[in-house]
């Protein structure tokens, strides 16, 4: 089975569209716990 394997001929379009919504979500989540701690910081919480 392995022997007809020939690397890089999958389809990993959905992979690579998981991962490009997965990696939106941590970015925004990201900025979104800073501008907390920002506030946070400014309001002497």
């Amino acid at each position: 089975m392995a022997e007809h394997h020939k690397h890089g001929e999958m389809d990993i379009s959905g992979q690579e569209k998981t991962f490009d919504g997965f990696m939106k979500w941590v970015v925004r989540v990201g900025i979104v716990s800073i501008c907390a701690l920002i506030f946070m910081a400014l309001v002497n919480a």
